[in-house]
């Protein structure tokens, strides 16, 4: 692990309103990328709202690097079908993780993050101090699909 910056947590809560891929419903999970690291959420059988919770660590290395999420619906005996797609625009949370802040009150706000054109947010995200720690909040819009967000919450953790 060369060159490791620090470790960036991503909590995959939740999805809603994915498509269904099977004859009634789906079941999603999740597939997270950054470079050469790819790691998943588990499946939820037969839901189109399934609550993941799952926690996913990606060691960081890379600035410009992009963290790609994408659900799939689980098949058995067939390729897995997609679901969508997005991109975690983690710059504005670098930039405020890069200034430092320590020892604010919980809760404090830092920043808002506007959907945008350059970003896959469905919704206005929050970056903020929470448990001693900055985190942003986001619902991301799946792209490549008729509809289909999916809530994340994403966390530094500093290596020694």
């Amino acid at each position: 692990m060369e060159d490791l910056v620090g470790l960036l947590r991503i909590r995959v809560k939740r999805g809603m309103n994915l498509v269904s891929r099977d004859s009634q419903s789906s079941d999603p999970f999740v597939v997270v990328t950054m470079g050469s690291q790819t790691l998943k959420t588990h499946r939820v059988e037969n839901n189109c709202n399934p609550e993941w919770n799952d926690e996913l660590t990606l060691a960081f290395n890379d600035h410009n690097q992009p963290v790609i999420l994408e659900v799939y619906d689980k098949d058995t005996f067939t390729s897995h079908d997609k679901m969508g797609d997005a991109e975690i625009d983690i710059r504005p949370f670098l930039e405020i993780q890069a200034m430092g802040l320590q020892d604010l009150p919980d809760g404090t706000e830092v920043k808002r993050v506007k959907p945008s054109t350059d970003n896959c947010l469905a919704q206005e995200s929050r970056i903020a101090f929470s448990n001693g720690k900055i985190v942003q909040d986001m619902v991301l819009k799946l792209r490549n699909v008729e509809s289909g967000d999916v809530e994340i919450q994403i966390e530094w953790i500093s290596v020694p």
